[in-house]
């Protein structure tokens, strides 16, 4: 799975979401942020912890009995570029737009 499928699940954005906020999370602490927001079980939020892994998104060490999930930063970077160029792209097109208007609006009232 890529990383845009990957955060394309809101399970799995928050996972990212609280990773981004606290540096290194524990598994239980995700598995109990999805049980609180989404009302599901520790083995599916493990599912979705294996598939953030599978992306590329996060990393994990054991400590102890604990499994430390931390985020990479390199598939958000592909993200960020992404949306980087989608927003050059529909900005440029909306500046035509809207000289367009105020061409065809500057010719109405003449």
């Amino acid at each position: 799975m890529d990383v845009f499928q990957a955060v394309a699940d809101p399970v799995r954005r928050s996972m990212v979401e609280r990773l981004a906020d606290r540096g290194e999370v524990t598994a239980g602490e995700l598995a109990e942020l999805a049980a609180e927001r989404f009302g599901i079980r520790q083995p599916t939020a493990s599912k979705h912890l294996k598939v953030l892994r599978e992306a590329g998104l996060v990393t994990s060490t054991a400590d102890a009995q604990r499994r430390v999930y931390r985020l990479d930063p390199g598939p958000l970077d592909e993200l960020a570029g992404w949306a980087a160029r989608q927003t050059r792209f529909w900005a440029g097109r909306l500046d035509a737009l809207e000289r367009h208007l105020e061409n065809d609006h500057d010719g109405s009232t003449s």
